[in-house]
């Protein structure tokens, strides 16, 4: 049991540190994503594609290899059915939209698994029927895209700020996950993907548990269908290919094993997120025409290169098996935080055009920060705040590697030192350059 959980925590690294990166990459290239809006289309735009790989990670953890290749058609599908009833007047209330989303995909859901069970069909040969199948019955339904959503969930897609209902219901969604894997029936259902025969003659009930996962996929499919529908406030039928296909992608970049037994609500997160944030940054470069292209070609490396790390990370986890994916977490997002607030801030605390030394705007506004010596337009200026703050990161960071150093140490015989002080070189360089930076434009602007 150890070594899983340890194999799971080393397969959490690589959606950890690609979201690191991707996250400082974003705020550098993009300053505008550090903001209450930025935040805010952010949460609005991966919702969708954060609930379609939260489906596919309950029916991935049950085993059998399913994989629900009709989860993006579905979640079309509720869409296009949403606003086809708020056309006909029929359904305009949320109560009647979350009931007719949350119900559709639960009954397709329902009507899989029992086709599964009882008739004994391979999943994969269902998934690709209803694929087929909801693709058309969606150009059915809605000819193109269009028609109009209900208006209080089109209100629901503006995202200006950060707290909106489509972020309590992400976080109602994920604390409810999280919830349930504190419960015996989630124990059964980990141990159904592990091993099935053995379950069974556990005493498991093998059926009702799988029903069970396929429901809970439904729920979070109906979750993902409002999201869309508030983010486009109209409907399309014609995404389902693209959604299915990312969501499959960041399913895989989040550890999640497709064989079953492996995966949770943190990795589907991680890989969601990281996914959106590929497809922004890509779009910070401006690939004109081919920019779709370029996106899809990104994808699809991502993918094949997360299925070789699921052959490497058995090998990779037993020399960075100390390493705790927690405490990357903590590490790298002090890194992050910090590069979005130099971001955030940079221009705050800046002397007005003309002004030499001169403070801009009042105290409060620029957080207690001291406008720097000089006109230039310096790359890396700290103020004592700032300074104090990495000051305090930096010494987490000492403190995290020394502690699970000095405890890796003492129960084993590791080959670990290296990839600790290799990473550390790498982050230390990445800053020095920034720093240097901003050392030599001082430098310059100080120069007669």
């Amino acid at each position: 049991m150890s070594e899983r959980s340890s194999s799971t925590s080393t397969y959490l690294l690589v959606p950890i540190l690609l979201i690191a990166l991707l996250l400082g990459t974003a705020a550098i290239r993009n300053p505008s994503f550090v903001s209450l809006s930025g935040f805010g289309s952010a949460i609005i735009v991966a919702a969708p594609l954060v609930f379609a790989t939260y489906a596919l990670m309950s029916l991935a953890v049950a085993g059998r290899g399913t994989v629900d290749l009709a989860v993006g058609p579905l979640m079309a599908f509720i869409n296009v059915s949403i606003v086809k009833l708020n056309m006909l007047g029929v359904v305009t209330g949320p109560f009647g939209v979350f009931f007719v989303a949350l119900g559709l995909g639960v009954i397709y859901q329902l009507l899989f698994a029992l086709i599964v069970i009882w008739v004994r069909v391979q999943p994969i040969i269902v998934a690709l029927s209803g694929f087929l199948a909801l693709s058309g019955i969606n150009l059915v339904i809605l000819q193109r895209p269009g028609g109009m959503a209900p208006e209080w969930m089109g209100s629901w897609g503006l995202g200006t700020t950060i707290f909106s209902p489509i972020l309590l219901i992400v976080l109602i969604a994920t604390a409810g996950w999280l919830l349930f894997t504190l419960t015996p029936f989630y124990a059964n259902l980990r141990m159904m993907g592990y091993d099935e025969r053995a379950a069974w003659t556990s005493g498991v009930r093998i059926n009702i548990v799988r029903v069970g996962a396929h429901v809970i996929a439904g729920l979070f499919v109906g979750l993902g269908a409002i999201c869309y529908t508030a983010l486009i406030a109209s409907g399309d039928p014609t995404q389902g290919t693209t959604m299915t296909l990312t969501a499959v992608t960041a399913l895989v970049l989040g550890g999640v094993s497709l064989s079953g037994g492996r995966g949770g609500v943190t990795g589907a997160l991680l890989g969601a997120l990281n996914l959106y944030l590929i497809g922004f940054v890509l779009a910070t470069f401006n690939f004109g025409a081919i920019q779709a292209f370029v996106t899809q070609m990104s994808y699809g490396i991502i993918l094949v290169l997360s299925l070789l790390l699921t052959l490497l990370v058995p090998i990779i986890g037993r020399h960075i098996s100390f390493i705790s994916p927690w405490g990357a977490f903590l590490v790298l997002g002090a890194l992050v935080i910090g590069i979005m607030l130099q971001v955030a801030t940079s221009g705050a605390y800046l002397p007005a055009e003309g002004v030499m030394g001169a403070a801009q705007g009042p105290l409060l506004t620029r957080y207690l920060l001291d406008t720097p010596a000089g006109g230039a337009d310096f790359g890396l200026v700290l103020s004592p705040i700032q300074k104090i703050t990495f000051l305090a990161a930096l010494a987490l960071v000492v403190l995290v590697f020394t502690a699970r150093l000095i405890n890796a140490e003492s129960r084993a015989r590791r080959m670990g030192l290296f990839l600790y002080v290799f990473v550390a070189v790498l982050i230390l360089a990445l800053f020095a350059v920034v720093a240097g930076q901003g050392h030599v434009s001082l430098i310059e602007g100080a120069a007669p």
